[in-house]
C-alpha cells in the first residue's frame, strides 16, 4: 500500500485531482483518518448541525482514535521543536497556579481547556509529517473553514448586507459567537490566500477563481460579523500584508479601493459602533476589566490569581466595577494569561507567539516547488489577525493559537521531510 501512495505525484495532489487525493487518503494510516475526521468534527460541527447523529462525543473518539492509531502507524516519530517545550511548560505553569489559585476548584475544572490542546497539537505534528499528508489535512482544514465562510456569506447577502446586534453565528461550539467566528476568518483568509496562489501554476484558471472564494468570503464574513476588534484586525493585516509595496501607486490605489469597499459594505449601525468605542457601557466596562486586570498581575506578579481565576476574584474585589448583569472574562488575550498565571506563564505565551512568527518568516524549503516565502508570510498574518482581535475577545484557549501552531510546526517538518529525501536521506 505504501508503495502505490508514493507513486502518487506531488503535482497529483496540487492539481486539484479529486480521484487522486481521495486513492491517496483511503491508502493513508488509520491515525491519519482520525486526525483528519478530528478536524472536520471540531470545525464543521455536523453532530450540531444535525441532532440525529449527536449521540456520541465525536471529537473525543476521534482524539482517541488518532492517538491509539499512531501505535499501528510506523510512520510516527517523534518531531521535535522549541513551540514543543514551551507547550509543556505553559501546562506546568497552569498546574502550579491551578494548585495555588484563590479558587483551585474552579481551576482544577477547567483543566482541560488547555490540556486537551497539548494532546491534539501533539497528535497532529506527529501524524502529519508528510508533505502528502499536511496538503490533505490542510485541504481539510480550508474546506471546513470555507464551509462556514460560503454558508455565512451567502446568509449575510440575502440580508441585505444590513446590521444585526448579533452579527453571524456559527454552529454551537467555538465558532457560535460572532467576535470568535471573526477571528476564525481572520486566521482563515490568509492561509486561503496562499494557498490559492501557490497551487496557481498547476490549477486552471476556473480552480483559481474557485479558491478564491474562500479568502473572499472569509473578508466578508469579518465584515458582517459586527465585531469591531476583527475588523480592526482585517485592516491591520491587510497594511501589513502590503507594507513593503504601499506607496508604490498600483499598490496605493488598490488599498484605497479595498478600504473605500469596506467601509462602504459595513452597515450604517455598524460604522456608529466605531464612533462610539471607549463610550458605550460595553467597551467601558471592558476598560474596566483591564485595568483591574493590570492590577490583579502586579498584586500577584509570579502564578496571577489562579487559572480561570478571574471572574470570582473580580466579583469579590471590584464588585462596584461592574456595569453588566454578571462579570465575564477579560476580554484580553494578555490579560487573561496575565490573571491566570502571573508574569511566567505571560512569557511564556507570549514567547510562544514570537517563536511561531519567526519560525514561519524563516521557513524554507529548497527544491519545492511551491513559493514556500509566501507560505510563511500568509502564516504570521494569521498569527496577526488573532493577536490583534485577541485584544478585545478571550480566546487563549479556542483553537486559534493552539491548531495555528500545530499546522506551522507540521509544515516545516513536512518540506524538511522532502528536503531530506531529496538529499537521499531514509
Amino acid at each position: 500500500m505504501r508503495k502505490k501512495l508514493r507513486e502518487i505525484a506531488d503535482e497529483d495532489l496540487y492539481s486539484l485531482n479529486i480521484g487522486m487525493a481521495w486513492r491517496y487518503f483511503k491508502g493513508e494510516s488509520f491515525a491519519f483518518w482520525m486526525i483528519c475526521a478530528y478536524l472536520f468534527f471540531e470545525y464543521v460541527r455536523p453532530q450540531s448541525i444535525i441532532p440525529a447523529i449527536d449521540f456520541l462525543p465525536w471529537t473525543q473518539l476521534t482524539i482517541i482514535g488518532a492517538f491509539l492509531g499512531c501505535f499501528a502507524d510506523r510512520t510516527v516519530r517523534w518531531v521535535s521543536s522549541s513551540i514543543n517545550i514551551l507547550l509543556i511548560l505553559f501546562l506546568a505553569v497552569i498546574l502550579l497556579s491551578s494548585v495555588f489559585a484563590y479558587f483551585p476548584s474552579i481551576s482544577y475544572a477547567k483543566l482541560e481547556n488547555y490540556y486537551l490542546w497539548v494532546i491534539i497539537y501533539f497528535l497532529i505534528i506527529n501524524i502529519v509529517n508528510t508533505r502528502k499528508r499536511f496538503f490533505i489535512f490542510l485541504c481539510v482544514f480550508l474546506l471546513a473553514s470555507f464551509k462556514l465562510s460560503l454558508s455565512l456569506a451567502i446568509t449575510w447577502a440575502k440580508r441585505g448586507f444590513s446590521f444585526t446586534d448579533w452579527g453571524l453565528s456559527g454552529p454551537p461550539g467555538f465558532f457560535q459567537n460572532s467576535g470568535e467566528l471573526a477571528i476564525q476568518m481572520l486566521v482563515f483568509w490568509p492561509i486561503a490566500w496562499a494557498f490559492a496562489h501557490s497551487l496557481k501554476p498547476y490549477i486552471s484558471k476556473r480552480w483559481y477563481w474557485l479558491l478564491m472564494l474562500m479568502p473572499i468570503t472569509a473578508i466578508m464574513v469579518i465584515l458582517g460579523a459586527s465585531s469591531r476588534g476583527g475588523q480592526l484586525a482585517l485592516v491591520v493585516q491587510l497594511v501589513v500584508m502590503n507594507y513593503k509595496t504601499v506607496f508604490k501607486p498600483k499598490v496605493l490605489i488598490s488599498c484605497a479601493v479595498a478600504l473605500v469597499l469596506i467601509w462602504t459594505f459595513l452597515p450604517e449601525q455598524q460604522k456608529e459602533r466605531f464612533q462610539t468605542m471607549g463610550e458605550d457601557k460595553t467597551s467601558r466596562q471592558r476598560i474596566l476589566y483591564w485595568e483591574n486586570g493590570l492590577e490583579m498581575i502586579q498584586d500577584h506578579p509570579v502564578l496571577g490569581v489562579g487559572y480561570f481565576n478571574f471572574v470570582p476574584y473580580f466579583q469579590r474585589y471590584y464588585p462596584g466595577d461592574i456595569l453588566v448583569n454578571r462579570v465575564e472574562l477579560p476580554h484580553n488575550i494578555i490579560i487573561q494569561v496575565g490573571t491566570d498565571t502571573g508574569v511566567i506563564g505571560l512569557a511564556i505565551f507570549i514567547g510562544l507567539i514570537i517563536v511561531a512568527l519567526r519560525k514561519a518568516q524563516r521557513f524554507r524549503a529548497k527544491g519545492c516547488e511551491i513559493s514556500e516565502k509566501q507560505m510563511g508570510s500568509c502564516a504570521n498574518l494569521s498569527l496577526i489577525g488573532f493577536i490583534v482581535a485577541g485584544q478585545f475577545v478571550t480566546v487563549t484557549y479556542y483553537p486559534f493559537l493552539w491548531i495555528h501552531l500545530a499546522l506551522l510546526v507540521s509544515m516545516q517538518n513536512s518540506f524538511m521531510e522532502r528536503f531530506e529525501q531529496k538529499k537521499g536521506k531514509p
